[in-house]
């Protein structure tokens, strides 16, 4: 494999074959071809391209670079979920235990944040003493243990994305279909699951800006898990403003767990259930979406999912006991309406930098993030608001990161005279 070649071929609008890409992607796994020479070819596939056949080679030659999960014991159905990526999106957070407490088996790969968007494994990591760096080993008998377990990618489980999906984070290659298709599915197929939901978001704080963009993706995503035998369910969801009442790092654990006693925000939980739904029927739990809902409606109500996350946290070393006292920020700032009306639009891509400058995400590798930062959402799209009242409410413990952030805040929303019904779904 002549890597120039390959790049000229891919720009050239010709197709490279599945034996050059299991070549490249072994060469960057084994240190062969290091960053800078990667991104030539990242950006050479986001600017051209990949045909099905190619995008599937990838995801196969990512898939094989390490080793793959099997739960042959188990006689439950096993599944996941995954999201594109959002502003506010804890939906994993409460999916995963909720799901498991209804009688499927949960393992789930997380990621990290990806530039605007939080990653679910910082957020975990915000609970005291929680690990999500455990071995095969351990997270194949947690899974077995306690029906869920979620970790953060191992360098035995698909390491082709572990790099690569590090490199695009801070090199601008995230939005390209192959490349995303490659990262999600090769770890998903990884887990050893039967089926799969994804929650394709869509919106100005989203990767896919338009439904047009997310089908594309959607279909993309589909098509592998056929290859691969796993059923794939697909959700478009708007991130046309952030998820829920917050954005950041232990608040969003702390929301998450008021969700699962049954005070989670409306809009939040219509995604928990619209996801959860799809995989309770794929599983044969449920006939159909109506019963679905019923059935995770009753799972809250009971305590029987926040004991399956309290379960999870304990297996996974961590500590929730004084939930209140835990990371209180040093700082916060409101973010005040400047004009009376409604709440007629929000820019979550802002609000999602804003988050990032807060220190919940990166923007460069060694970046270390802030446990106590985030953003609570007093009012949100169609709320009518006065003039002086509190719309934001920004924390962590760096002042000048608030300040950086507030600035960020202020142009997030229009204040205007109509009132503007959001919808959560495509």
């Amino acid at each position: 494999m002549n890597l120039k070649n390959l790049i000229d071929s891919k720009i050239n609008g010709k197709d490279i074959s599945q034996s050059d890409i299991e070549s490249l992607i072994n060469a960057f796994v084994n240190n062969k071809i290091n960053d800078k020479s990667m991104t030539v070819f990242l950006k050479a596939v986001q600017t051209h391209g990949m045909t099905t056949k190619e995008t599937i080679a990838l995801t196969n030659a990512m898939l094989n670079s390490g080793e793959r999960i099997e739960f042959p014991a188990s006689d439950n159905y096993i599944a996941d979920k995954h999201s594109t990526g959002g502003v506010g999106d804890k939906v994993s957070l409460i999916l995963g235990p909720l799901l498991a407490a209804g009688g499927l088996t949960i393992p789930m790969l997380a990621g990290r944040s990806l530039a605007h968007t939080g990653g679910t494994i910082d957020k975990l990591e915000s609970i005291p003493g929680f690990q999500t760096n455990l071995s095969t080993k351990d997270f194949k008998n947690n899974v077995e243990e306690i029906g869920i377990c979620i970790m953060s990618q191992t360098d035995s489980i698909c390491p082709a994305d572990k790099k690569m999906y590090a490199l695009r984070d801070v090199t601008d290659t995230i939005n390209s279909v192959p490349l995303i298709c490659g990262s999600i599915m090769s770890k998903k197929i990884a887990e050893g699951i039967d089926g799969l939901v994804l929650d394709i978001k869509i919106g100005n704080g989203a990767f896919m800006k338009t439904i047009d963009q997310g089908i594309k993706l959607g279909s993309a995503l589909q098509n592998i898990g056929k290859t691969f035998d796993v059923k794939t369910d697909v959700v478009y969801s708007s991130m046309d403003q952030p998820l829920g009442k917050t954005a950041g790092m232990w608040c969003e654990v702390k929301e998450s767990i008021e969700a699962l006693k049954g005070k989670g925000a409306s809009d939040l939980m219509h995604v928990v259930f619209e996801l959860g739904s799809k995989l309770l029927v794929q599983a044969g739990i449920s006939n159909d979406s109506t019963a679905a809902v019923s059935i995770q409606k009753d799972l809250i109500a009971s305590g029987k999912a926040y004991n399956k996350f309290e379960d999870m946290v304990r297996q996974q070393k961590g500590s929730i006991n004084k939930v209140n006292k835990i990371h209180s920020p040093k700082y916060e700032q409101i973010i005040f309406a400047h004009e009376s009306g409604f709440i007629e639009e929000m820019d979550s891509l802002n609000i999602g930098w804003a988050t990032v400058e807060l220190g919940c995400g990166r923007r460069a590798k060694p970046d270390i993030l802030d446990p106590s930062a985030g953003i609570d959402f007093i009012y949100k799209i169609g709320d009518e608001v006065k003039m002086g009242d509190p719309i934001f409410k920004c924390f962590n413990s760096n002042k000048q990161k608030l300040l950086s952030a507030t600035k960020l805040l202020n142009d997030s929303i229009k204040i205007g005279p109509s009132q503007v019904n959001h919808s959560l779904f495509f």
